[in-house]
C-alpha cells in the first residue's frame, strides 16, 4: 500500500511567525527579570504597523516598542526592498493585566481551565519526528541560513516549504514532491533564483531522498517579490499546525506562543510530547501519540491516553500505569520537570516547537522507565 503525506513550513518573515516571535520575544523579557511573570500577549502586523496586545502581570520592566522592533530587524525586514522596515512601523501596544478571577486558580498551580493536549513521536527520524515536517523545517531553516549569509543574497524573508513524503506499508520511502515559495528581489531571474535554490538548499538537505520522479516546485507563481505583513496580515497562534507534528500528530487546538509556562496549553503540549518522544525511544513501539485531559481547579489529569498504533505489544495500560507512577504532571511539576520559566521562547517560534535540540522536552532522559516493560 503507497500513500502521501505532506507538511508545511514556514520562515521566520511569514507575517504570522513573525508574530508569533514579537509575543515570545516580550514573553522572555519579562521572564528574564521576573520568572513568575504571567503573559498573554498577541501580535498583529500589517502594512507600517505591529499591533501587540495582551494582559501582563509582571514586576519586569521592559521596553516593548523597542523588543517589537528588534524582532523585525533580526528577522531582515530592515529594508524598503523587503517591503516593510523596522524603523518605519507604527507600533500600537494595548495592555491589561491578568484577570483575577483566572489568576485564583493559575496562582494555586491548579488547572486554570478544562484542557485536552495531545504528544507524538515517531521513529520516522532521528529527532523522533514525523519525517515530512521535520525536513521542511530543515528546508526553512537552509533557505533562512543562505539569506542571511548572502550566498544567495535575492531572498528576502518571507517564505514558505511543502515537503511530500511517498510512503508504503507506513514506511516512508521517498520525497514525492518539494514546494518552495520565497520572496525576492526584484532584479534576480526566476531561473536565477529556481537553480541557486536547488543547488543551494533543496540538494544539501535532502539529496539522499530525491530521485528522478521527485516533482519540484520553486516559486511556482513566478514571482514573488511583495511579500511579509505588507501583502498579508499576520497574526499570533496561526500556524499550530506547523509548530507541531505537520498534520501527522493530532493538535489540542490551542496556540503556543505569546503564553507563559502557566498557560496549560502551552506547558502541556510540552510534557506530553517529553512523554511520548520517551516512549518511543525506549523502542517499545514506533509511534506514539499521548492524550492529557484536565479539569479547571484539578491538579492531576482527569485522563491519560495511549495510542502506539498497534506498533507495541506492551499492554496500553502497562505504559499509562508508567506515566503516572514517573512523571509529575501537575501544572507546577510540569514546570519544574521542564524548567519552564526561563526565558527560552522566541527562539521556538520559528522552525517548530519540536524536533529540537535546544529545550528540556526534547529530552530522552526517562527512556529508562518505558524499557523496563520490554
Amino acid at each position: 500500500m503507497k500513500y502521501l503525506i505532506t507538511s508545511e513550513s514556514v520562515s521566520e518573515g511569514h507575517p504570522d511567525k513573525m508574530c508569533d516571535q514579537i509575543s515570545d520575544a516580550i514573553l522572555d523579557a519579562c521572564l528574564e527579570q521576573d520568572p513568575d511573570s504571567r503573559v498573554a500577549c498577541e501580535t498583529l502586523a500589517t502594512t507600517w504597523t505591529v499591533i501587540v496586545s495582551w494582559e501582563i502581570t509582571t514586576k519586569a520592566l521592559v521596553n516593548y516598542t523597542e523588543i517589537v522592533r528588534k524582532t523585525v530587524k533580526e528577522i531582515g525586514y530592515n529594508e524598503a526592498e523587503a517591503c516593510y522596515n523596522w524603523d518605519d512601523i507604527w507600533v500600537h501596544l494595548l495592555i491589561n493585566t491578568q484577570s483575577p478571577d483566572i489568576a485564583q486558580w493559575v496562582n494555586t498551580w491548579w488547572a486554570g481551565d478544562q484542557w485536552i493536549m495531545y504528544g507524538f513521536a515517531t521513529n520516522e527520524t532521528e529527532d523522533l519526528m514525523p519525517l515530512s515536517i521535520s525536513l521542511a523545517h530543515k528546508l526553512i531553516r537552509k533557505l533562512e541560513e543562505v539569506r542571511h549569509d548572502n550566498t544567495l543574497d535575492y531572498l528576502l524573508p518571507d517564505a514558505k516549504v511543502q515537503v511530500t513524503i511517498e510512503f508504503e506499508n507506513h514506511i516512508p520511502k521517498r520525497v514525492d514532491t518539494i514546494v518552495v515559495s520565497n520572496q525576492h528581489r526584484e532584479r534576480v531571474s526566476l531561473e536565477e533564483l529556481q537553480k541557486g535554490i536547488l543547488e543551494k538548499v533543496i540538494k544539501p538537505v535532502v539529496w539522499d531522498l530525491l530521485d528522478d520522479d521527485t516533482i519540484l516546485h520553486i516559486n511556482p507563481t513566478g514571482r514573488f517579490v511583495i511579500g511579509g505583513p505588507k501583502w498579508d496580515c499576520g497574526l499570533t497562534g496561526r500556524k499550530i499546525i506547523v509548530d507541531t507534528y505537520g498534520w501527522l500528530g493530532r493538535h489540542g487546538w490551542w496556540a503556543f506562543s505569546w503564553k507563559d509556562p502557566s498557560k496549560v496549553d502551552r506547558s502541556w503540549a510540552y510534557i506530553a510530547r517529553y512523554v511520548a518522544k520517551n516512549i518511543v525511544a525506549s523502542w517499545i513501539c514506533d509511534k506514539c501519540e499521548v492524550q492529557l485531559g484536565y479539569a479547571i481547579w484539578v491538579a492531576e489529569p482527569v485522563s491519560v491516553y495511549v495510542d502506539t498504533f498497534w506498533t507495541s505489544n506492551i499492554p496500553t495500560e502497562d505504559i499509562i500505569k508508567t506515566i503516572r507512577d514517573n512523571f509529575d504532571l501537575t501544572p507546577d511539576g510540569i514546570i519544574k520537570t521542564l524548567d519552564l520559566k526561563q526565558a527560552i521562547y522566541r527562539k521556538t517560534a520559528k522552525w517548530g516547537h519540536f524536533g529540537r535540540n535546544d529545550v528540556s522536552w526534547e529530552k530522552t532522559d526517562m527512556k529508562n522507565v518505558f524499557e523496563k516493560l520490554k
